[in-house]
């Protein structure tokens, strides 16, 4: 295959893995019938073997609508390390349920949905409700059991950016240091004079960009160094995070604007995992995922020679993120211990400069804020989340003693796309229950 025509193939791939331009998310596509494209409806992957037809491929799995089952199943698609809950026991979830199905809205059309008319009409694949710590609501789609890991795509960059916060408090990362005084193999790179902060805040001038509309964007090279894309015969480019990381140069000022980029939290994952001496799925397991008594082992992607990918790369369940954002609404405290430390959890909230913000290019988040690899809105009720391509959210509301967390495999990729719908629904949901 050439590398023009391998190019026109990543394309096509990436579309959906990655950010969409914000003005092919301002113009609706037709999409796709919610039912019509359901893994279990379509029957992918089913038989011993799959009809040819039927079967989802690696190479392929980013194809829509590939990724309704995909998104379920990516350990069966290729490596990953496990992120062990631990040896404890299960922390409960007590249930208190609401009907909550017709509970309605208005979009920003005005016309009047009801949640299940949202969650449909954005593809999900399951939807957690918990209000005051107790789960009021919880739905799966056809194909989706309790026990299922989901990919998280960009909501892995949180987890990142939550063990970053805290080895920084903990003194053991100097947010003010270069990046290449942990990394010395990043000195020539773009990360070479950047801040540890600089990077948390997407705040760097990194020739880089997340641009899929582009075949020479370097967003295709870091999905063949991750193995998230095969690389065709003779591809003369980096095949690993790190080797990818180091070919990066620098493009304007660190500090001037933030702008988007997984690049950013590869090169924080690898940090933490050189100060402490631990792979990243060591560290999720030993600081979060037993502490919080987890149901179920996550999971995280990784490269060929096992470099673990700490931006797109983790599964986890729907009711173990519940606990994590619970034990963040309640700073850090979950599970009868302080999971996290309660000053990390109000660094995170604090957010960062929304002046910066703006030179992302997110109109419809007007007023935002990204810090340490968490979007702040910056609202009344102290709102925080974590966000991931295709629909992946969790919804923090600490004034409304709420969090929602929503998986989906939406076929428009970039979350701008429903970016308000989402966020009327997340706050009928709150005034619900705030006045329950």
């Amino acid at each position: 295959m050439s590398l023009f025509r391998f190019s026109i193939c990543a394309v096509s791939i990436a579309a959906t893995l990655l950010t969409v331009s914000i003005a092919q998310a301002q113009q609706p596509p037709a999409l796709p019938s919610p039912d019509a494209t359901n893994a279990v409806t379509l029957g992918l992957m089913k038989g011993f073997p799959p009809p040819p037809d039927k079967v989802v491929r690696l190479a392929e799995i980013l194809k829509y609508p590939n990724i309704r089952w995909a998104y379920q199943h990516l350990r069966e698609l290729g490596p990953t390390a496990a992120v062990w809950r631990g040896a404890g026991s299960v922390s409960p979830l007590p249930a208190a349920p609401r009907e909550l199905d017709a509970l309605s809205f208005d979009d920003d059309k005005g016309v009047r949905l009801t949640v299940a008319d949202w969650q449909r009409n954005t593809y999900t694949d399951a939807l957690l409700v918990m209000h005051k710590g107790q789960v009021v609501y919880e739905r799966y789609d056809l194909g989706m059991q309790a026990h299922q890991p989901h990919a998280l795509l960009s909501m892995s960059k949180s987890l990142t950016g939550l063990l970053a916060t805290e080895l920084i408090r903990e003194g053991l990362i100097d947010a003010g240091a270069p990046v290449s005084s942990y990394l010395p193999e990043l000195k020539d790179s773009a990360w070479g004079d950047a801040t540890v902060q600089q990077t948390l805040d997407m705040t760097t001038g990194v020739q880089y960009q997340e641009d899929f509309a582009d075949p020479k964007s370097g967003i295709f090279q870091y999905l063949i160094a991750g193995g998230l894309v095969p690389a065709p015969a003779n591809y003369p480019g980096p095949k690993t995070i790190t080797e990818f990381l180091k070919t990066v140069k620098k493009d304007g000022a660190h500090g001037a604007g933030f702008q988007y980029k997984s690049a950013d939290t590869e090169v924080i994952g690898w940090l933490l995992q050189r100060v402490t001496g631990k792979s990243y799925a060591e560290l999720l397991s030993q600081r979060i995922w037993a502490p919080l008594g987890a149901q179920e082992d996550a999971s995280v992607w990784v490269d060929s020679v096992g470099t673990q990918l700490t931006s797109v790369g983790v599964s986890a369940t729907l009711r173990d993120l519940g606990r994590l954002g619970e034990m963040l609404r309640l700073g850090g405290r979950f599970n009868g211990r302080q999971v996290v430390s309660a000053d990390s959890v109000a660094e995170i909230r604090k957010g960062a400069d929304a002046e910066k913000f703006k030179a992302g290019g997110m109109p419809m988040r007007a007023g935002y804020s990204y810090h340490n690899h968490w979007w702040i809105p910056h609202d009344a009720d102290g709102t925080f989340e974590a966000k991931g391509l295709n629909g992946q959210h969790i919804h923090i509301n600490p004034a409304a003693e709420l969090v929602v967390v929503k998986l989906s495999s939406h076929p428009v990729p970039n979350t701008a796309f429903t970016h308000t719908l989402d966020r009327r629904a997340f706050a009928a949901l709150a005034e619900a229950l705030r006045s329950r």
